[in-house]
């Protein structure tokens, strides 16, 4: 049974659980052209300033009952931020406060500050070189899927809403493997395809092949393009879009994972480089406020138009359905461009977004346009649900006086179960009782070679075999399970535990790897 990834059913289970769920949203920020008028505004400025006012004892509680180290938080209402605080810790067992001017990864909140460059960019160009539906193709050379046709028509636009057809993270595996950008999006051509423009899966490598489509266009890199298209020009000092940066910054807050006791530590580094358009953004609670003002006047910063508001207005419209209602009286999740579209029971619009590193790190922000009113919630820690959690109460304190419930156990609830669910069914660590026993080291030793991986060898050290994957020849030695059947623990961001090696004829398939049908490798010396 191949193993399932599920972090876009995450992204997506979240924005629908949370969007109209306490009756909280917004509609859009002016009326439309053709249309009704959009719904009143609900907030008055004394409910936001009693959320915000509670807030810090929000953060706190959730801490406490978390143990989370290190927590930072903007708040911008009305193009005022009126919150701005950080809590706790950088790095656990070390000197060093969280504060505003604190560098986080703020890991897939990068897609909603990438599709503001990217509507900077189009913006400036009209009908010109690139457009939100200019094909990628004939701005990336090279650059291809399986399907030619789909290749020719994927847009810029289809690639940032997931609707490429692209399955659930392709290429993420690739990244864990140590392969760069270049190789990961050449690479995406091999991947099985679903209905084109018809089906979502959330993909960090196709929206990142759209981002460097726009800016090979510009003549210069990603990093490059968001500096000048939106970081410098918004006066978002500390911001970027380069791992560099973040490691040589002092004020930065490192990644933790919890250890089996409760407590956290910071044992991982995760250099996001190879997506950076997807997830690779540091920023500070600071520069964050600014580009929440900015997405909140239409592009527009202290009296300056920053973004072309032509440009940035598709983003916070629906392109596609990302999930679906499980009964008749639900309400659909949509997605936009970068950003998570859902709708309350009024037609009130929410615009948000998670990111999540498994290595460390968990963000959110939330936008409800009509009320002018946004948070941004940073985290240097694994995801477990706080950084929603603090956002859902301030926003149920500012329109019911208290929180409608105890977000933190369901959201993590979610987290939880669709985290696990890539975890193989079979439990490598406990041989059966009537193991078969393997064949000699000589059967299984060798080269094997795989379009889409790479290549494959296994050897045998004085412990025992060992395959070693990727550009960087990771090494995972291999424990016996049954017969030709042996596991290794996966590492990395994907990592989903043991994972199975099967041996068979001349070929060798690696349980994790397969679930789109690409991880089986034959022997090639």
């Amino acid at each position: 049974m191949r193993p399932r990834r599920s972090r876009a059913l995450t992204v997506c289970a979240l924005a629908a659980l949370l969007a109209g769920a306490s009756g909280t949203g917004a509609g859009a920020a002016g009326p439309s052209a053709s249309g009704p008028p959009p719904p009143a505004p609900q907030l008055t400025d004394d409910e936001v300033n009693k959320a915000v006012g509670q807030l810090d004892s929000v953060v706190s509680a959730v801490m406490k009952r978390t143990g989370v180290p290190g927590v930072a938080v903007a708040v911008v209402h009305k193009d005022r931020v009126v919150h701005l605080k950080g809590f706790g810790d950088r790095h656990v067992g070390e000197r060093g406060a969280v504060d505003p001017d604190t560098v986080f990864e703020i890991a897939s909140v990068s897609k909603p500050v990438a599709s503001t460059v990217i509507a900077g960019s189009v913006g400036a160009d009209g009908n010109g070189k690139t457009g939100w539906d200019t094909p990628v193709g004939g701005l990336l050379p090279g650059f291809a899927l399986k399907d030619p046709w789909v290749s020719s028509h994927v847009t810029v636009a289809d690639l940032f809403a997931h609707r490429s057809g692209l399955p659930d993270h392709a290429g993420d595996l690739l990244e864990d493997l140590g392969y760069d950008r270049a190789y990961i999006l050449d690479h995406l051509r091999f991947e099985p395809l679903t209905p084109f423009r018809a089906s979502y899966a959330y993909t960090n490598f196709g929206l990142t092949a759209a981002a460097e489509a726009v800016a090979r266009a510009k003549g210069v890199s990603w990093e490059k393009l968001s500096e000048d298209t939106l970081y410098k020009p918004a006066g978002m000092k500390s911001t970027s879009s380069r791992f560099a940066d973040f490691e040589k910054t002092k004020n930065k807050a490192v990644t933790h994972v919890k250890n089996a006791d409760g407590t956290w530590s910071a044992r991982f580094v995760r250099d996001a480089d190879a997506q950076s358009p997807a997830g690779g953004v540091n920023s500070t609670a600071r520069d964050m406020s600014r580009w929440l003002r900015l997405q909140l006047a239409n592009g527009k910063l202290d009296g300056k138009q920053i973004i072309d508001a032509a440009g940035l207005a598709p983003t916070h419209l629906p392109q596609i359905v990302s999930q679906p209602p499980a009964a008749p009286t639900d309400r659909a999740g949509f997605y936009g461009l970068g950003w998570n579209v859902g709708y309350d029971e009024s037609g009130r619009l929410r615009l948000s977004h998670s990111g999540a590193f498994e290595l460390g790190a968990a963000t959110s922000v939330t936008m409800l346009p009509a009320e002018q009113l946004g948070i941004v919630v940073l985290t240097n820690a694994a995801p477990i649900g706080v950084p929603e959690t603090v956002a859902q109460d301030f926003f149920d304190i500012a329109q019911f006086g208290k929180p409608t419930r105890d977000w933190l156990p369901l959201i993590g609830g979610v987290l939880h179960k669709q985290l696990s669910e890539g975890r193989s069914s079979t439990d490598y660590a406990h041989p059966p009782a009537d193991a078969k026993p393997a064949r000699t080291a000589g059967a299984y030793t060798g080269t094997y070679d795989n379009a889409y991986y790479g290549r494959l060898t296994v050897t045998e050290s004085a412990s025992g075999l060992v395959a070693e994957l990727g550009p960087r020849h990771m090494r995972f030695p291999l424990t016996h399970y049954s017969g030709d059947v042996f596991s290794f623990e996966t590492t990395g961001e994907n990592a989903v535990g043991r994972t199975g090696v099967t041996f068979k004829d001349n070929t060798v398939r690696v349980e994790y790897l397969d679930r789109t049908g690409l991880g089986t490798f034959t022997r090639s010396g």
